[in-house]
């Protein structure tokens, strides 16, 4: 997990092939049948990427789409 004065704007995952870079999230291909998908903390206002992230969002966010 991250502490609060990091945060992920862009994700790199190097033995793995990134196939979409979202908004706020980076979608890279696990083999040929699963795909792993990595939540950020990237913000987004009216489809426009802002420049300063929001540290722990992703990690927020994430844990908000395990708990439903």
């Amino acid at each position: 997990m991250q502490t609060p004065d990091q945060t992920l704007f862009e994700s790199s995952v190097p033995s793995l092939v990134r196939i979409a870079r979202g908004k706020v999230r980076d979608i890279y291909a696990v083999g040929s049948d699963h795909l792993l998908i990595v939540t950020t903390d990237r913000l987004s206002a009216y489809d426009v990427v802002l420049p300063d992230p929001i540290p722990g969002k992703g990690y927020v966010l994430t844990r908000l789409s395990n708990f439903w």
